[in-house]
């Protein structure tokens, strides 16, 4: 009988210390996707600043004095990729997450961050596939996609 008391209490205290592991791990992971967030939204603003790496970022040459102060997604703490809206079109998206889901839109049945990358003419290396797979998750987080399982989006 106390044999299976004191084996009741050690499991309990063993499972107490493996879930205060757990909790800790999931926070660092947690701290971790943020800050992967934020990469990812910083390389998005110089992906659109420097049209996908083809002109330089202006921060070589002076840059023209601005005719007119336009702001536009990304700008000011507006969000890149905007909540979805029922009656809200493509057009509220920038050219490439438009271009996104026109590919996702147009194939025949969900689709992976790959197969993104491919349409839009990238390597398939994870340094390619992962911003693709970032923006994949930010349309469907933002309800332009639907997530049908891991790693697959498919249009709303």
């Amino acid at each position: 009988m106390t044999d299976v008391l004191t084996w009741t209490i050690e499991r309990r205290l063993e499972l107490a210390k493996r879930a205060a592991l757990l909790r800790k791990e999931l926070g660092e992971l947690e701290l971790e996707v943020a800050r992967l967030e934020a990469a990812e939204v910083v390389f998005g603003q110089w992906f659109e600043a420097t049209d996908g790496g083809r002109r330089p970022p202006g921060i070589l040459s002076p840059e023209p004095e601005p005719v007119a102060v336009t702001v536009g997604p990304g700008a000011g703490g507006m969000r890149v990729v905007p909540d979805h809206v029922e009656g809200m079109g493509l057009e509220a998206l920038t050219s490439e997450y438009r271009r996104i889901m026109e590919i996702v839109a147009g194939a025949d049945g969900p689709v992976m961050a790959r197969n993104v990358a491919l349409a839009l003419g990238r390597e398939t290396t994870p340094a390619k596939i992962e911003p693709v797979r970032g923006q994949l998750r930010k349309l469907s987080d933002r309800g332009w996609l639907v997530r049908t399982a891991p790693g697959r989006y498919r249009p709303r």
